[in-house]
Order: C-alpha cells, then sequence, then structure tokens
C-alpha cells in the first residue's frame, strides 16, 4: 500500500507550492481550519494539488479546489484516493 498522506506531509507541500502565508503560522494544529483562513487561495490549492498528484501519483478532481475547504478535507481526498489505488 501507498504511503499515506499526513498533516505534516500536507504542511511542507503547501509551505512548497505558496510559500509561509503574511500573518498565519502553519504550524500547531491546522488540519480543521479553512484553506483561505490561513492564508491559501486556489491557485496555491492548485499548485499544491499538481504537486500531490506528482508525488502520491493520485488522481484529484478540477474542482477540488471548490468543493475542499480544509487541510482534513484534502487529507481524506488524497488518502481515499490511495485507498482506492491499493
Amino acid at each position: 500500500m501507498a504511503t499515506l498522506l499526513t498533516i505534516d506531509d500536507l504542511r511542507r507541500i503547501l509551505v512548497e507550492c505558496a510559500g509561509e502565508t503574511d500573518g498565519t503560522e502553519l504550524s500547531g494544529d491546522i488540519i480543521d481550519l479553512r484553506f483561505e483562513t490561513i492564508g491559501y487561495d486556489s491557485l496555491a490549492l492548485m499548485e499544491t494539488a499538481a504537486r500531490l498528484e506528482s508525488r502520491y501519483d493520485v488522481a484529484i478532481p478540477d474542482d477540488f479546489a471548490a468543493r475542499v475547504e480544509t487541510p482534513r478535507e484534502l487529507l481524506e481526498l488524497v488518502n481515499g484516493a490511495l485507498a482506492e489505488a491499493a
């Protein structure tokens, strides 16, 4: 089975794709914070999706940025796709 995406993995990928956001700390418990609250817009999420697809070999729907509002939802989406592929 493929390695599951963890919140720490996702945090690193967010920073790689969009950097730290002004005034918002990505440390601590961000799992249920809305992406807009932690400063990530749809463009940053699209870049993150591309990176996740490449690293984890999963397909992420094009409309995911409109559907996924929190890191928890993105983790569930990726890890669900990994489970289906196994």
